[in-house]
């Protein structure tokens, strides 16, 4: 039991994906982070062109 448990805590088989998988998570909230930050200027962008594009 002792050298099972040995040989589980070394083991580094999924220590990549889950390297992989929290990189991916990380700059996931940094974009969203950033896409928060400028969503009204990007909203107000859009809004300014698409009355270029249509003018009412």
């Amino acid at each position: 039991m002792t050298r099972l448990l040995k040989s589980f805590l070394s083991a580094e088989h999924g220590a990549t994906a889950v390297e992989y998988g929290l990189l991916a998570a990380l700059i996931s909230v940094g974009m969203l982070a950033g896409l928060g930050a400028f969503s009204d200027t990007l909203n107000n962008t859009f809004m300014l062109l698409s009355e270029k594009i249509d003018p009412k």
